[in-house]
């Protein structure tokens, strides 16, 4: 007989985010992209963190600077887009994009221009301000599929 205890599909990818947001430097924020194909494949993932080549020792890491010189959010690259920029396959069309924090309008337009046509999402704080409105609004145009993961509670613990 096989293993009836093991995650499902949509458990797994949410875990791979999840996973995945561990390796933000970010001090606040942490939060994690897992993108899958209708096969279930994983094409991509991503991280909120800077981008290559500049030093996580050197650019700020402060939340609300007294101006944008000074603050994380001129410089931080997206989950979301890190993970479409992450891809080095033919094409993210039509596949499911999981995230644990809902996308803000910039990364809506990459997931929209991508091809993307599922957002799955764990954490809605950003959907009540007005980038996650405007993100949104544009899915629903787009015809884009948002949906919140909804937590089986299962816990899992490992040793790395």
């Amino acid at each position: 007989m096989k293993r009836d205890d093991y995650i499902g599909w949509t458990e797994y990818f949410m875990g791979i985010a999840e996973l995945s947001a561990m390796r933000s430097k970010d001090p606040n924020t942490q939060v994690g992209c897992c993108i899958v194909d209708n096969r279930n494949r994983i094409l991509s993932v991503g991280y909120n963190g800077l981008p290559a080549g500049c030093s996580d020792d050197e650019f700020p890491w402060y939340k609300n600077a007294g101006d944008a010189y000074d603050c994380k959010h001129s410089y931080v690259v997206h989950s979301e887009l890190n993970a479409i920029l992450n891809f080095r396959g033919e094409t993210l069309a039509g596949s499911r994009l999981y995230v644990t924090m809902f996308p803000c309008n910039e990364c809506a337009k990459a997931i929209i221009q991508a091809g993307i046509r599922e957002v799955i999402y764990r954490h809605d704080d950003y959907l009540r301000k007005p980038s996650g409105q405007a993100a949104l609004r544009m899915f629903e145009a787009a015809e884009i599929t948002c949906r919140k993961y909804i937590s089986t509670g299962n816990t899992i613990t490992f040793d790395l």
